[in-house]
């Protein structure tokens, strides 16, 4: 959007993709640099740790995560009856291999139209039961944290001139946006300086907003962003979030514009609100006029 709006383009297709089943996310140990870890230690704290901390200092209990959680899954398989992703999706058909009956592989075509991520069969009861995943007496666990998923997403950004010239109707206007610094050790929290940022350049007030897309990283950090700003829970993640769609970190931006976008449309919204923290110590906001 800046390189349009300094004429460095005209036409851009910004997305990208992430395969987290393709990570090496246990085993994988990349040894500290001991004189980073002497002086810094806080430079390896792990997301999860960090969330912990946002936990603590937020005061959000694991009965909030969880229910969060669980309301998470109940929107997203509620939007999937409802075929609400219908229209921000794309029909992807893989070749699976398999063993038959004696035991030769064998190679089947699978077309995935609908999200595996939602667990419509949890409960708060379940959540309850998972034990705490990064600290031995902490409280973000598995079922309150984004899932491993993989995903790919992708718009068309294009500048008003071109746009007429094409005569291609856009969906939206993106009329601000903004990334804030936060403390590493609180990564979580960085939506809570990038959104009034944000506004401030929309000239708008957050009680404008009619739909919120707020990043589901970990539920302790959504939960203290929220209340924090006093964001109205009724206008944010309304078809669940990454708790149960999964977070493929590298299409999350392009992937909630999407969402965002639809739903403005289907609630003849004006503003939506696209927000997320960032590992590091940042976070992100961009605001959306719907055409």
């Amino acid at each position: 959007a800046d390189r349009i709006r300094t004429n460095g383009a005209q036409v851009i297709i910004a997305g990208g993709l992430e395969s987290m089943s393709m990570i090496p996310m246990g085993g994988h140990i990349i040894r500290p640099n001991p004189y980073l870890i002497d002086h810094y230690p806080d430079f390896y704290l792990n997301m999860g740790l960090a969330t912990e901390n946002v936990a603590r200092k937020y005061e959000v209990t694991r009965k909030e995560q969880d229910e969060f959680a669980l309301r998470s899954h109940q929107r997203a398989a509620a939007a999937l009856d409802a075929d609400k992703f219908r229209d921000e999706t794309v029909p992807l058909t893989v070749s699976v291999e398999e063993l038959d009956a004696k035991g030769k592989k064998q190679h089947r075509e699978v077309t995935f139209d609908k999200d595996e991520g939602p667990r419509r069969d949890t409960s708060a009861d379940a959540l309850a039961k998972l034990k705490p995943a990064f600290h031995v007496k902490g409280t973000i666990t598995a079922g309150n944290s984004s899932q491993m998923s993989d995903g790919a997403a992708a718009a068309i950004v294009m500048s008003g001139d071109r746009a007429k010239e094409l005569g291609a109707k856009p969906l939206a206007r993106l009329i601000a946006y903004a990334t804030a610094g936060c403390p590493p050790e609180e990564m979580g929290i960085g939506p809570v300086f990038a959104i009034p940022k944000a506004l401030k350049l929309a000239g708008l007030t957050l009680d404008q907003i009619d739909v919120i897309e707020l990043n589901e990283a970990f539920a302790a950090q959504s939960l203290a962003v929220i209340k924090t700003l006093g964001l109205d829970s009724d206008k944010v993640n309304v078809n669940g979030g990454a708790i149960a769609l999964g977070h493929p970190l590298g299409c999350t931006g392009a992937k909630l514009t999407a969402s965002i976008l639809r739903e403005l449309e289907r609630r003849q919204g004006r503003y939506g609100m696209v927000t997320m923290c960032v590992g590091g110590g940042m976070g992100a906001a961009g605001i959306f006029e719907r055409l």
